[in-house]
């Protein structure tokens, strides 16, 4: 099973789709709130999105490069604005096919089962994970905030990976270092608070200042 990420603002055509994508035993989940799509793209992990061109606020275009900054899974738009300009340019944005309106649904989910099979195969998923506007993406150890992205090193994706998934607790620091070195041989406690602070620097170049709060005697949180 695999879960598809719809970006459609007909009802209409989200609920032909839906149904059909449904039907062969995938999971679908539908964006709300087309003012910004990426927080619900963040949660909800999906393997494919499906993508209108013409949405409220802003266009598929848009979104398609926000996505690509942070992700590399398959985006196919579908779309009534079918003529060469618009699918060159889709392709161009990077999006990975285009389906025209109106399809026959049949027809539309064989392309998207050969999509998922080009893509993934025996593969595994890229997984996003999102907290007041950090996006972490852990198949290739890097932060997207706004259109700022920046890399990380394996200990930093750890440290910063372990923080939102304990997001609004305190994560101690004997949990970090556990995390990170998976060892009972001893690490210098030092070798953590260097690393969390190359961390925050990244994080605050990249427009994310005081992201993650020290608690003195504790650790850490965001």
């Amino acid at each position: 099973m695999y879960r598809f990420f719809m970006v459609e603002d007909d009802p209409a055509i989200a609920g032909i789709m839906k149904q059909q994508i449904e039907s062969w035993g995938h999971e679908v989940v539908a964006a709300e709130n087309f003012a910004d799509i990426m927080p619900e793209f963040a949660a909800c992990d999906p393997q494919i999105v499906l993508m209108d061109i013409m949405l409220p606020f802003y266009n598929g275009y848009h979104w398609c490069s926000r996505i690509r900054e942070i992700s590399d899974i398959p985006v196919v738009f579908i779309s009534s604005a079918s003529d060469n300009m618009n699918i060159v340019m889709a392709m161009n944005m990077g999006g990975d096919d285009f389906i025209s309106k109106p399809f026959d649904p049949a027809v539309m989910m064989a392309k998207l089962e050969a999509i998922l099979r080009r893509s993934y195969g025996m593969c595994g998923k890229a997984v996003i994970m999102e907290h007041n506007g950090v996006m972490l993406n852990l198949s290739d150890a890097a932060v997207s905030i706004k259109d700022k992205r920046v890399e990380l090193t394996k200990n930093e994706m750890k440290i910063l990976q372990t923080l939102v998934e304990n997001k609004g607790k305190i994560v101690s620091r004997d949990t970090l270092m556990t995390k990170l070195w998976q060892s009972d041989s001893y690490v210098e406690e030092n070798t953590l608070t260097v690393n969390v602070n190359r961390l925050r620097k990244k994080l605050e170049e990249a427009g994310a200042a005081g992201y993650i709060k020290t608690k003195v005697g504790s650790g850490y949180m965001v």
